[in-house]
């Protein structure tokens, strides 16, 4: 009980800050850095920077490999990542997620690069954390509210959410999707929420005939949202998407009445670190100031973002052009000048959809320096050969012409694992 009159508590609080204006001051952001690096002292990492009278900026970037590597002296909890790991470990082989720490909850994230995450979260960020996703992503209502979530990993911060009014099922992606089929169709969610290469395949069985759900609102997640992607996912659900940019770090980005994500600067702090001439495409660099368990602090991803100018919706919030996908999804080959050569995710993405629109699914994976694999799935045999034929017009305007595209039969993904259409392996 005292656990949900937290959750009313913070959600009020996110809706008179709405109504005062608060939210989007920078006075009040300004206050909150301060009292934020105040408690910052907690943490046996940055006591060393004696935070408390250091500006913000001199405060080191870090990235995921250090968050791990001090993952015992960053956390203020006195939790060890020997600690937090078996008890991770241990749930994902149970699919029991309910176990914690002394009321903190601890998750486990492989991360779209592959890479594992942990991650913990106290009983006042989850409670934070719910009002914040009940006012900006599944709304308030009086009604009881039904919600599929396809997850890779169920947490207690989920499990948070539930209430009388608000009923979080979760379905267990490593599952054969097709044994979700009947629970779906006998729940009938308000609320779908799940990844792109899930909504894929339930967008397919509706077509079929074999999903009869009719949700008012579904909310992609974890992985890239292409647009043709999108613009199908719209077509069968007759509804317009939403979207939440969110991973081990934090609860980043949502859609507006716009359907543009939006960083939650309200609460973060973000940076921008250009990765391009043009400065056009930046690596976010985050301070979360509600995370206190685990403070994240100027953490660099390595996600490739591009902004959007003037979103219609009236926002001052940092908007979202699109998330490419990781840094290492950038393909890299040398011109006939032998200069290295980055051409990324959206470029590669953008020649083989318009190739041939009859194209359902495609992937394009970097062997080595000069070998790339190509999948293409179409129900035309020669959308492969069209999709192939782009990509080599599109590298002979960088002025590459020492390259092999190579065949794929069948295509890499798998289910339980982060979609990348788009991916280096040449880096690992």
């Amino acid at each position: 009980m005292f656990f949900k009159i937290k959750i009313i508590y913070f959600l009020i609080k996110v809706k008179l800050k709405r109504l005062t204006g608060l939210y989007s001051s920078n006075r009040y952001k300004k206050i909150k850095t301060f009292f934020f690096l105040k408690n910052l002292k907690s943490s046996k990492f940055y006591e060393l920077f004696n935070v408390y009278s250091s500006n913000f900026f001199d405060l080191p970037i870090i990235n995921k490999s250090l968050f791990m590597e001090n993952f015992n002296v960053i956390n203020t909890c006195g939790i060890t990542y020997k600690q937090a790991s078996e008890i991770a470990e241990k749930s994902e082989v149970s699919r029991d997620f309910s176990p914690m720490i002394n009321n903190v909850s601890v998750g486990l994230s492989t991360g779209t690069s592959g890479n594992r995450g942990m991650f913990l979260v106290s009983e006042t960020e989850r409670a934070n954390w719910v009002a914040y996703m009940i006012d900006r992503v599944i709304g308030f209502s009086f009604r009881e509210v039904e919600i599929a979530f396809f997850l890779r990993a169920n947490n207690k911060l989920y499990e948070s959410a539930k209430s009388r009014k608000v009923s979080f099922n979760f379905f267990d992606i490593f599952q054969n999707i097709d044994s979700h089929i009947e629970s779906l169709n006998n729940l009938q969610p308000d609320i779908l929420i799940a990844q792109p290469s899930v909504l894929m395949i339930l967008s397919n069985k509706k077509v079929n005939g074999e999903l009869k759900i009719n949700p008012k609102k579904i909310i992609s997640v974890a992985e890239v949202l292409t647009n043709e992607d999108r613009t199908y996912f719209e077509s069968i659900f007759q509804i317009k998407l939403d979207e939440v940019y969110q991973c081990t770090e934090g609860f980043l980005a949502s859609s507006c009445s716009e359907g543009v994500l939006h960083f939650n600067e309200d609460f973060l702090i973000i940076e921008k670190k250009y990765i391009d001439e043009e400065r056009t495409r930046f690596h976010p660099i985050i301070t979360d100031l509600l995370r206190k368990c685990q403070p994240v602090v100027r953490y660099e991803l390595n996600d490739i973002i591009t902004e959007k100018k003037n979103c219609k919706c009236g926002s001052n919030f940092l908007a979202i052009e699109s998330i490419e996908g990781r840094s290492d999804d950038v393909i890299e080959l040398e011109d006939n000048e032998n200069k290295m050569v980055s051409i990324f995710p959206d470029i590669i993405r953008r020649e083989i959809v318009l190739a041939d629109e009859r194209i359902k699914d495609y992937a394009v994976i970097q062997k080595d320096n000069i070998t790339i694999m190509l999948y293409v799935e179409s129900d035309f045999k020669g959308s492969y050969l069209m999709a192939k034929t782009a990509l080599v017009k599109r590298l002979k305007v960088y002025n590459i012409t020492d390259f092999s595209i190579n065949k794929m039969d069948l295509s890499p993904h798998i289910i339980g694992d982060k979609k990348r259409r788009i991916k280096n392996e040449n880096k690992y």
